[in-house]
This record gives C-alpha cells, structure tokens and sequence, in this order.
C-alpha cells in the first residue's frame, strides 16, 4: 500500500496536534511525497512579523498571535494547494477549525503525553512550557486539547518507533480513503 501515486491533491491537508507531534517533519515528508508545497502557518507569521513566536508572544500577547494566525490559515487556504503544518494552538480556535474543514481537510497528528514530552522537553522553542513544571504544563494543555483535535477529519496515530517517512505513509494511507481530498492520477 505504497503512496507511490502519481496522485492529485484537490485540497490542502492542514496538519494538527500537539507541539512535538511531527506536524513539520512529517508535513515536510508528506508534501515531497505528493510533489505538492509545503506551507507552515508559524513560519510565514514569523516571516510576516520579521520575529520569532516567542517573541510575538511576549510583545503583543497571545490574543493577537491567534489573530494573525487566522489571517495566514486562511490565505495559506486560499492561495495554493498544500500540506499545511499548524501551530499546536491553531485547531482550538472554532473559527480556524471552520476555515480548515471548509476549504481544506485536517488531520490529527495523534501522539500520547510520554512521546511529545520525549520530543519537547530539551527544546527552548515553545513560549507556552516557559513555566516552573513544563511537564505538567504540557500535560495540562494535552489534557484540554485532546478533546478539541477529536474533531479533526482524520487521525494518525504517531507512534515511537515511526519514522517521519513512516508518519508521512501513514497520513497518505488515511488520505487515500478520501476521494475528495486525494485522487489517484491514472
């Protein structure tokens, strides 16, 4: 069941889940795969903004970081046909989950509390674990959103012995079954 294709991406799969879920490798894997582009909402708001989310955060507070982040989502929807990689906050936003289910598809990178806080807890990247217990601020916000990223289209579960190519054949496997998003080009 190799995602060799040729295939053809009728709409943008919008990656979401938790920090250290994979969403940029495993979007990064998945777009080379399927020769389309790869988009980061975070990086074009850091491109946009010419500073870093951490320091967006702190500047200007995290109601107008989701803001802007609406604002690219939503053009990054609009202009091209992708894989979009998302901030691990994007999906919590209804009006965000709207945009993606209306002009894309969403896809639940599904990673348990032990693996992402393996992935995150040496990395100084992620404004929200800047506390005095980072894991249990990771485990407090993995607890609230879990049940938020349910309501994506699709899920894939991440597992620890996965590799990001593992991750990016796992996605296409579940998009395949959606027609509407992936056509095989005969």
């Amino acid at each position: 069941m190799s995602g060799t294709g040729p295939w053809k991406l009728k709409k943008t799969v919008v990656l979401v889940g938790m920090m250290g879920a994979g969403k940029t490798a495993v979007g990064r894997a998945l777009a080379a795969k399927l020769h389309v582009p790869f988009l980061d909402s975070d990086a074009e708001i850091e491109a946009a903004a010419a500073m870093r989310i951490a320091e967006i955060f702190e500047r200007d507070g995290e109601a107008f970081f989701r803001d802007r982040e609406t604002q690219v989502i939503d053009r990054l929807l609009e202009e091209e046909r992708g894989i979009l990689s998302t901030g691990g906050g994007a999906f919590m936003a209804e009006r965000n989950r709207k945009l993606m289910s209306d002009k894309g598809v969403s896809v639940w990178l599904r990673a348990d509390l032990s693996l992402l806080w393996n992935r995150v807890k040496h990395k100084d990247t992620r404004p929200l674990l800047r506390t005095d217990n980072p894991y249990e601020t990771l485990r407090e916000i993995y607890e609230a959103r879990v049940p938020i990223y349910e309501q994506a289209n699709l899920a894939v579960e991440s597992r620890p012995e996965y590799s990001i190519d593992d991750m990016a054949e796992k996605v296409l496997q579940a998009l395949r079954a959606r027609p509407d998003v992936l056509e095989a080009v005969k």
